[in-house]
This record gives structure tokens, C-alpha cells and sequence, in this order.
């Protein structure tokens, strides 16, 4: 009996291995090194299906570029439909950057459809000639290698310039991108970041746009590593990754955002990222024209722990102990709730721009708070600051603290529990954090500030007609990461948000490009004016 069930006993359980292990890995991270810094996937399907190239076409600032008599026609004949190109834009995009002591590197990947097509556009573009090596064509100038072979194409771009310590001569040392390219072709999966289960978690969320960014790898080679080093601040970028998710929906753009540390930072996450937002200090603020609002709840011993990792305690407490208190006063002062907002935008009866900007947080112990408020008010002296009138106005309960511009504001939010509602609210509920901008609320108070002529007032009403707000919250760890959801809201609910985009992008950029011609031709009319030779010219002309 024990014999009849064995073989398939072993079936099963390789098969659950083999469909764990197909679970981790990926495919869309197959030609993509595990080092990149920087990975971008754009869905071509989707996108388009979701903006098909005729309406980009009717694009103002598309119509503009076209109709450029200057533009070669290579160019032209891409901008008529991409597929000319020999790229099948219906499949998945891949970019990726990736830096080295020498720079770096840009790479464009993709499907070839019309290898003809592609070899031809290429090549207008490098004015190289050909070569081919293992089945592989390329085609290089400089700075540029395009290659394609059968299935696919990889543009490889150098970009030298990415490593801030290169010094003056370092530019000379030339990278083989050719060698780049090829070594692509041929990059053996463990080399990739098709086994990396954080990517495959990444890829396997439906998604217009996938992104991917290395901060270990973004990091390296900056001037000021050295520092980072010193103070330990490095434990902040190893092993660190952010994967995020694009979707353009009718009406909204919706990302979803996962943070990933290394395992000190990911064991302080996991134990103190549980606090929920306060969103009774939301309710209190006594102004509904709300333009800016960050928010965010935390555990203070989470706090003190992220200090000790960094290694900056002592410099704190250095600091701090100048001013009568320690780090340790602070962290029991704070009960881990803080806020920030600002509201009605507008000028006042001199014609001054004006605002209402508020800070509060939550009093944890009293006796380590009372040490703060006595270190702020002795650095806030008036023999400090001079008898003027104060800038900032403060008041304080025995669960709140605020720090404002206007001092009824300040008192009201303190002493009234308001319980005013607001749309986002309910959006943050369970968050961690919260941040909420009001384009139209914002741009509105900044009308004359923004507008200054015909062509800036295009650009403001579009802006007002087409932004709605911005409300990102944090949903705290999960799955061996901390998560972020933001959401872009567009005032057209009924049109797809891509649609929308494309029409924002196309106003803007023609006013921009009639900007530059209005530009240049004053710039040319003050120079004949200015020029006696042209004025004579001028006078000539008349004459005959």
C-alpha cells in the first residue's frame, strides 16, 4: 500500500518545487542586469490601447513638431507611426540605466517586428555602418549602439556623466558599448533580475508602467558616499529598493509604491510601523481651504532606534543638550502624531500674499515637553530675535501642540474640536501617513503671481481645468516592505487619464514653443533698434 502511493507522492512534490520555484522567477527581468539602478516597463498594449497614436497626433504640440520643416525624414516618418521604426510598440518597453566607476549606461529594449525597418531607421540615426557578430547586428557611433537580432533590439546609450567623482580626464576613458550590447544578448539569467522575487512580486501586478530603482546602485559613486560612510548613513541605501505600479484609469492616475530596506532598517520598519493616523488633529484644522496637508503617525522608540542605526545620537544629543534638553526628552515629549498644513491662499487688503500655515503634534510626557517649549523660547528670545512682531504664534492643551502663522488659527485649532470633514479623510483611514495637495485651491491663490501675460493665462486655466488633487497614504509594512498608495485625481472623471495627459502636455508645450518665438523676435527687433547699420538698411528700402 505504502508502494502504491510513493511515485505519486514524489510527482506532486516536484511539482509543487517546480511551481514554487517558476513563482520567484520572471521574464520580463530576463535581459535586465540585477545591478541596474534604475528599470522602467511600459505596457505598449495597454498604453496603446488606452492612447492610440492618432490622437497623440492631433496633439497641438504634435502638429507643431511636424510641421517643422527643419526635422529630417526619419524622424518624420516615426512620428507618422512608430511601427516604422521596426519596433513592435504593442509589446512591452524596457529601459534600465546602469552605473559603473567609468558613468553608466542608458538601455532601450523591445520586440522587433520589421527587422528591415528597424536596421533602416537605425542607421539614419548612428549614420554608422553595419556589422554583425553571433547572429547579432549592431550599428555605433560614439555614443550610440542599436542592435537587433530575430526577436529583439537593445539600444545602448553611454552616459559617462553619472558618476559625480569622474574627474576632468575621466570622460576620455571610452566604453565598448558594443560589447555592452552584445553582453546583453547573452546575460545568463542569475545575472538578471528574472530570479528576484521582488521584481517578480513587481511584475506580477497588472500595471500600464512598472518601475524599479536600486538605491544602493543610485548611490554609488556620489561625492558625498564618503560622509555617508563616516556617519553611517549607509545602512540606509543597502539593500534598499522601490518597485512601483502605474495605472491610467478614467479620471485618476493610481500608483501603488513598495519601499524595501536592508535588514536593520527592515527589522525597525516590521516593529514599529503599525501606529494609524490621528485623524482627530485632521478634523480640528478650522479652515476648509485646505491646499497642502502632510500628516503621519509613528512609534518615538521606532524613531530612536532609526538615530542609533544612523549612528547621529551623540551629534543629537550635542545639540540638543546646548539647549537644556536630550535626545531621550524629546523622544517622550512626542506621542508620535504630527501634522502639517496650509490654507487660504490669498492677498490681503495691502495686496500682499498671504497664507495660513499651521504645525502640530501630540504631547506624549508633559515634563520632557515642558523641556522643549523652554529650549524654543530660548532660542526665540527676543534679545535673539530682535522686539519685532513675531512671525510665527504658538499655543498649546494638554494633548497638542501648534506653531502658526495666525495666531486665531493657532488658538482655534487648539482650544474648538472642530470635527470638520473632509473628501480625503475617509481615504486615510488606517494610514500611516497622509499627504493631500489641492492643485486648484493652490494655483488659484497663486493666480497673480502665475499669470502674467495671454500666454501664461492659457496655461494657468488649463492647469485649474484639468488637475484636481494629489492624496498619497501610507499603508504601513507588509510582505517584507512598507507600501504607498497615491492617487492623482483629474477633474474629467469620464476620459481616461492618458487621453488627458496627452491633450495637458500638447497646450503646454505649443505656449512654450510660442513663447520662444515671441522671445526671439523681440530679441530681434532690440537688436535692429539697437543695430545703426540695420537702421540704415531700413531706410534704404524705404527710399527705393
Amino acid at each position: 500500500m505504502k508502494q502504491r502511493f510513493r511515485f505519486p507522492s514524489l510527482v506532486f512534490i516536484a511539482a509543487v518545487i517546480v511551481l514554487t520555484s517558476c513563482s520567484k522567477t520572471n521574464k520580463e527581468g530576463r535581459f535586465i542586469p540585477k545591478t541596474a539602478a534604475v528599470a522602467v516597463i511600459v505596457n505598449g498594449k495597454s498604453f496603446s490601447a488606452k492612447l492610440p497614436w492618432e490622437e497623440v497626433k492631433q496633439n497641438e504640440l504634435f502638429e507643431q513638431l511636424y510641421s517643422d520643416s527643419s526635422l529630417e525624414a526619419y524622424v518624420k516618418t516615426a512620428l507618422e507611426n512608430p511601427e516604422n521604426t521596426g519596433i513592435d510598440t504593442k509589446k512591452n518597453l524596457f529601459f534600465f540605466v546602469e552605473k559603473d566607476s567609468t558613468g553608466g549606461y542608458v538601455a532601450f529594449e523591445g520586440t522587433i517586428k520589421d527587422a528591415a525597418k528597424f536596421k533602416q531607421f537605425s542607421s539614419s540615426v548612428t549614420k554608422a555602418t553595419e556589422s554583425e557578430k553571433g547572429g547579432i547586428h549592431f550599428l555605433s557611433n560614439e555614443k550610440i549602439t542599436a542592435s537587433w537580432d530575430k526577436e529583439k533590439f537593445v539600444i545602448v546609450v553611454d552616459a559617462p556623466e553619472m558618476n559625480d567623482q569622474n574627474k576632468p580626464g575621466a570622460s576620455s576613458v571610452k566604453r565598448d558599448i558594443v560589447a555592452v550590447a552584445g553582453g546583453i544578448y547573452s546575460l545568463s539569467e542569475s545575472n538578471s533580475l528574472a530570479k528576484d522575487e521582488k521584481f517578480t512580486t513587481l511584475v506580477g501586478s497588472k500595471g500600464d508602467v512598472h518601475f524599479w530603482m536600486n538605491i544602493g546602485a543610485l548611490s554609488s559613486g556620489n561625492a558625498r558616499n564618503f560622509s555617508m560612510e563616516m556617519l553611517n548613513l549607509n545602512k540606509l541605501s543597502e539593500g534598499s529598493f522601490i518597485t512601483g505600479v502605474a495605472n491610467f484609469e478614467n479620471g485618476r492616475i493610481d500608483m501603488d509604491i513598495r519601499s524595501y530596506s536592508g535588514k536593520e532598517m527592515t527589522d525597525i520598519n516590521k516593529k514599529f510601523s503599525d501606529a494609524k493616523l490621528n485623524t482627530d488633529m485632521i478634523k480640528r484644522i478650522p479652515s476648509k481651504d485646505v491646499a497642502v496637508l502632510a500628516a503621519i503617525s509613528f512609534k518615538p522608540e521606532g524613531l530612536r532606534e532609526f538615530i542609533k542605526l544612523t549612528g547621529l545620537e551623540g551629534f543629537i544629543n550635542l545639540g540638543a543638550g546646548q539647549l537644556g534638553f536630550t535626545f531621550d526628552d524629546f523622544i517622550k515629549a512626542n506621542k508620535g502624531d504630527i501634522l502639517f498644513y496650509v490654507s487660504d491662499i490669498k492677498k490681503d487688503s495691502a495686496g500682499k500674499m498671504g497664507m495660513n500655515a499651521l504645525f502640530t503634534a501630540s504631547i506624549g510626557d508633559k515634563n520632557s515637553f515642558g523641556k522643549l517649549m523652554a529650549a524654543g523660547n530660548k532660542f526665540l528670545s527676543k534679545e535673539k530675535m530682535g522686539a519685532t512682531t513675531p512671525v510665527f504664534f504658538y499655543n498649546r492643551s494638554d494633548n497638542y501642540f501648534a506653531l502658526g502663522t495666525e495666531k486665531l488659527s493657532v488658538d482655534k485649532y487648539i482650544s474648538t474640536a472642530n470635527n470638520n470633514s473632509f473628501d480625503f479623510i475617509d481615504k486615510a483611514s488606517g494610514s500611516t501617513s497622509l499627504f493631500y495637495l489641492n492643485f486648484k485651491t493652490l494655483m488659484t491663490g497663486f493666480n497673480n503671481q502665475l499669470a502674467t501675460d495671454s500666454l501664461d493665462n492659457i496655461v494657468f486655466q488649463t492647469t485649474i481645468n484639468t488637475w484636481e488633487n494629489l492624496i498619497a497614504t501610507g499603508g504601513g509594512f507588509k510582505d517584507g516592505a512598507t507600501t504607498q498608495h497615491i492617487e492623482i485625481n483629474l477633474a474629467d472623471k469620464s476620459t481616461n487619464s492618458l487621453k488627458q495627459l496627452n491633450k495637458y502636455l500638447g497646450i503646454l508645450g505649443s505656449i512654450q514653443q510660442q513663447k520662444k518665438l515671441k522671445r526671439e523676435k523681440w530679441m530681434s527687433d532690440a537688436t535692429s533698434e539697437n543695430d545703426p547699420s540695420e537702421s540704415v538698411s531700413q531706410e534704404e528700402k524705404k527710399s527705393k
